[in-house]
């Protein structure tokens, strides 16, 4: 069965698949699982027809996704006393590989962040322990940032929480469905990172 969305910017009409009304006999028969956002979709579709909004399907979920993997980053973060920017800095350095070291300008392009956010947030990671500014030997001027032992040690620990966490997180789907998943985000993300 299918009912009709307005095309955007068109005024015209779109095949929508029609959803089963909340609490309707095979609402979660059937393999078809309902969630908030179905509900939020029919609301929008019953008080604005005129408008196709579809990509609430999408995007809505996306968003909603990003609350609880955003929750699960903090609480993995946390149990190594770390916050969400302390563990992107530190792992940016640990991707590198020995010795484990990038100039503050890479940082920066690593962690989109502003050149003073970067700066105030080195300064707090050596205070810790966690990295340490070094002459750059190919810039008399520059600097590089290195991780300590203790700041690989902690993003080593804090990565393996992380991905218990997010593996909870995909525990209903299966291997295809996750590489599909997998592709269709990028598909999505890729040329918005390009931008």
């Amino acid at each position: 069965m299918e009912q009709s969305g307005g095309t955007p910017g068109t005024g015209g009409t779109a095949p929508v698949a029609a959803m089963p009304t909340p609490g309707a006999p095979g609402s979660q028969a059937g393999g078809y699982l309902r969630d908030e956002v179905d509900d939020l979709v029919a609301a929008w579709r019953a008080e604005r027809p005129d408008l196709d909004v579809e990509p609430l399907e999408v995007l809505s979920r996306v968003s909603r996704l990003a609350r609880h993997l955003d929750r699960a980053r903090r609480a993995a973060f946390a149990s190594r006393g770390l916050e969400p920017w302390e563990f992107d800095v530190l792992a940016a350095l640990r991707r590198q590989g020995p010795p484990y070291q990038l100039s503050p300008g890479a940082l920066l392009r690593a962690t989109l962040v502003t050149s003073g956010t970067m700066t105030n947030r080195i300064d707090r990671l050596a205070k810790a322990g966690l990295v340490h500014r070094q002459p750059d030997p190919q810039d008399k001027r520059g600097v590089l940032v290195t991780l300590t032992a203790a700041g690989q040690s902690t993003v080593d620990a804090a990565l393996a929480d992380l991905l218990t966490s997010e593996w909870a997180l995909l525990e209903n789907l299966s291997d295809t469905q996750r590489r599909t998943l997998a592709g269709l985000l990028r598909a999505l993300l890729a040329p918005l990172d390009a931008g």
